[in-house]
């Protein structure tokens, strides 16, 4: 792993496979650190052809925190979004956009295929929408539009994510990364228990920072409606979501691939809210798909 300066901030980086290879940059999701992409797909994604390249996004993992920007009220920024007015917040997912471009820059990269997961989903939105010329390729895997009228989360998959984080403690932690995934993991592939417990605690190992989570949420909430931005989208789109995704509805993603010219969907029976490892084939061979 290595630092570089991307966006005038400070980023972790780590890459795979060989740097002469088509650029793959995979951007993760809210509150969670570069590792929760599986090491599995991540090989494949590299035999498949790719040069891969992950990233902590800001205020999460090893990168740079914004703990100086103190902690928004989120019912605040849901309000304001919801009369209409842009709320004032620490960051926004532009802003983390043009830290996954800098990344690029900072590894000498002109042009990348893009894979956001998530919050990594509407972060790749952004950069496919205002840098164009950077994007070979977008996947946009279990994420959404932001259009309000879509579909909510779950109660249960909501009170997960919306739920306190645990005392800075490795068993605590671990305890509730195997509540959150019981509550909004893919129903038709229920990770071991133990694999959920050691992730967790090498995460907590080598991060543990929850306020960051509360900032990227406010992001996402003050960023709104993205259909006007989606439909100047000039990629080529694939759209992956799973059918049962109990925290960002399928529906969301089927709407992300309406908004966006020519853009494929793909659903994916029995998938929730996260990469089943029993999936990694499909996942990269739908990507590679689009990618090329």
């Amino acid at each position: 792993m290595a630092q570089v300066r991307a966006n005038g901030i400070a980023i972790e980086v780590e890459t795979a496979g060989d740097p002469a290879h088509p650029a793959l940059l995979l951007v993760m999701g809210l509150g969670v650190q570069m590792t929760q992409w599986p090491p599995e797909l991540v090989a494949a994604l590299v035999d498949a052809g790719y040069f891969v390249i992950r990233f902590d996004n800001r205020d999460i993992g090893l990168s740079e925190k914004f703990d100086h920007k103190g902690l928004p009220n989120l019912r605040r920024v849901g309000l304001v979004r919801l009369l209409g007015f842009s709320p004032r917040l620490p960051y926004t997912l532009a802003d983390m956009a043009a830290d996954a471009v800098g990344v690029l820059d900072a590894l000498g990269v002109a042009k990348a295929h893009i894979v956001g997961a998530s919050m990594g989903g509407m972060i790749s939105q952004h950069i496919a929408a205002s840098f164009p010329e950077r994007v070979l390729s977008l996947t946009s895997v279990m994420s959404s539009s932001g259009k309000r009228g879509l579909p909510m989360a779950r109660p249960e998959a909501m009170a997960a994510l919306m739920a306190p984080p645990p005392p800075p403690e490795a068993e605590a932690v671990a305890d509730w990364a195997v509540k959150i995934n019981r509550a909004i993991g893919s129903p038709a592939y229920p990770a071991p228990e133990e694999r959920i417990r050691a992730r967790a605690k090498s995460d907590f190992a080598r991060s543990y920072h929850p306020d960051g989570k509360v900032r990227q949420l406010a992001a996402i909430i003050g960023d709104g409606d993205r259909s006007a931005r989606l439909k100047r989208i000039a990629a080529p789109t694939l759209v992956l979501h799973g059918a049962d995704d109990p925290l960002v509805p399928v529906e969301c993603g089927r709407h992300t691939a309406a908004m966006i010219p020519g853009a494929r969907l793909h659903e994916i029976k029995g998938m929730g809210h996260d990469l089943p490892l029993e999936l990694v084939g499909e996942v990269t061979e739908v990507i590679a798909s689009i990618a090329g």
